[in-house]
């Protein structure tokens, strides 16, 4: 059996004793068989001495339950790692940053407890994946929407605190964005409701996220300063219609005013659907578009037809650019226009995304994983030919003059006004290509820093090198977030290093 580090046999046998007096032997996992099921399957450290592995769990099913196992942790000084499902691939799984704490394994806190139709609500636990949440609503026959990410096996909680992103529109795609109320377990093992439900017996915790006094509920996104074991989330009303439409030109510097027209419909709130910006390669023939924008509208027949028609005097008023719609489908999808759309786009959670990381035709020897650099810029289209310029530059110098199989970039308009730029790296079992990947994504990193561009979320082999480019003022926002590391969880036993927030008894090893 694994020890965790800096912590002594008597310590941990008494936590694990305490652990299995509150949950029940059966749910409290030490064996390498089990415990090896924690492992970050897309770890860029796979087998190696740095990989970051678990050296227990113990998964709780209740509140209470929570609190006892926090409270054991802090009491014999034993570092947790809380996770949800552990479905975030990419991004370190179910695998701690701090390798040999013990998982809090949350997936058995899988009750959805409240769906509330009228407002458009939802009050769930951190087991609850978005299948979960979609099958409930399917069996009581809400008309209701949830917005998916893919792919949509993982946490709805979990998702939102890692700063995950969807599909459907505006606002409900922000997952934290959409998000009201929470419920936290303190590393003293204390409980605390945010927002409206801090009033006891709150009839409205999830409808006002902002409450009374200062509003806490963004220092438990991409933290480490307490367990979430509820959240609340707007969800969106079954719209009527989805309507699609795609502006093309065959001008690279069209880009720049196509992105203004489509910044400025998004922000007037005329186009509110999940956009997309798709690059032909360098070089095409002039019948292959340079720039595509898709333009999606949710709501009513009548309405997203007028909305549609300004959409496309918008486009069509910049000189070569064609504008093309689509289909207008209505909602509840009919049996066979649901075999032919993406499902995540109409609330439907799926595992396709999986598919691109298969075997095929096109891709015959898949690495087995991938993790993503995915940079903020601006959304102007100057922004973006920088981007683009910037990737073409530098990939092969990144890369050692090999083909490391770095696709990229794709953009991604997840945020107003934002572009998400995803490089991807394709991660295996070999150490010694892993190695090169490995330089290759720290080389990206710190290039894009030099620009004024920076991750918004990092694979958990990458955190402080992230938390490094975030240097204004001297890492004032480190220091800021590690002062409120020491005042909330003193002994640092809670994810000790996720997002670069270490615990001081740590921060100088």
């Amino acid at each position: 059996m694994a020890i965790p580090p800096n912590v002594t046999p008597a310590a941990f046998d008494a936590a694990l004793a305490a652990w299995r007096a509150a949950v029940g032997s059966e749910w409290v996992f030490t064996a390498a068989e089990d415990v090896a099921l924690y492992r970050d399957a897309y770890s860029p450290y796979w087998g190696e001495p740095e990989e970051r592995v678990a050296s227990a769990a113990v998964a709780p099913a209740t509140l209470e339950q929570v609190q006892a196992v926090v409270r054991a942790a802090n009491a014999h000084r034993i570092p947790l790692y809380p996770i949800s499902t552990g479905r975030n691939l990419a991004y370190g799984g179910s695998a701690p940053v701090y390798s040999g704490s013990v998982v809090l394994d949350l997936k058995r806190m899988n009750r959805v407890l409240e769906v509330n139709e009228r407002n458009a609500y939802a009050l769930v636990e951190p087991g609850v994946s978005y299948f979960d949440l979609y099958d409930y609503i399917e069996q009581a026959g809400l008309d209701v929407w949830i917005d998916p990410p893919d792919p949509g096996w993982g946490s709805v909680i979990g998702n939102a605190l890692d700063g995950g992103a969807g599909w459907t529109a505006s606002p409900f795609r922000d997952h934290f964005g959409a998000h009201c109320g929470l419920e936290i377990v303190l590393a003293s093992g204390e409980v605390v409701r945010t927002g409206m439900g801090a009033l006891p017996n709150s009839k409205s915790w999830q409808h006002n996220r902002w409450g009374y006094g200062p509003w806490v509920d963004g220092l438990f996104r991409q933290s480490n300063f307490g367990v979430v074991t509820k959240m609340g989330l707007y969800l969106m009303p079954r719209p009527e219609a989805l309507y699609s439409a795609a502006a093309t030109t065959e001008r690279d510097a069209d880009i720049v005013p196509m992105l203004d027209v489509l910044n400025r419909l998004e922000n007037e709130h005329i186009v509110n659907g999940s956009t997309g910006i798709f690059g032909g390669p360098d070089g095409a023939a002039a019948s292959f578009p340079t720039w595509t924008c898709s333009v999606p509208i949710y709501g009513p027949e009548k309405v997203v037809r007028a909305q549609m028609d300004y959409a496309k005097a918008r486009f069509t008023a910049i000189p070569g650019v064609r504008f093309t719609e689509g289909e207008l489908l209505r909602t509840p999808l009919s049996p066979e226009a649901q075999a032919r759309v993406r499902l995540v786009n109409f609330g439907i959670p799926n595992l396709s995304t999986f598919a691109m990381l298969g075997r095929s035709p096109s891709n015959p020897d898949p690495a087995g994983g991938h993790i993503g650099f995915s940079p903020i810029v601006p959304r102007t289209g100057e922004a973006l030919l920088e981007f683009k310029r910037f990737y073409r530059e530098n990939l092969a110098k990144l890369s050692g003059g090999e083909d490391l199989g770095i696709v990229g970039p794709v953009y991604m308009t997840c945020w107003d006004r934002t572009l998400v730029c995803l490089i991807m790296f394709p991660i295996g079992r070999d150490p010694a290509r892993n190695a090169k990947i490995r330089s290759a994504f720290e080389g990206w990193v710190r290039l894009a820093a030099a620009r004024g561009w920076a991750e918004y979320r990092a694979p958990a082999a990458f955190q402080d090198l992230i938390a490094d480019t975030y240097s204004f003022n001297h890492h004032a926002l480190r220091r800021l977030n590690e002062t409120l590391k020491d005042a909330v969880d003193p002994n640092g036993i809670l994810s000790a290093g996720r997002y670069g927030i270490w615990p001081k008894h740590l921060r100088k090893v």
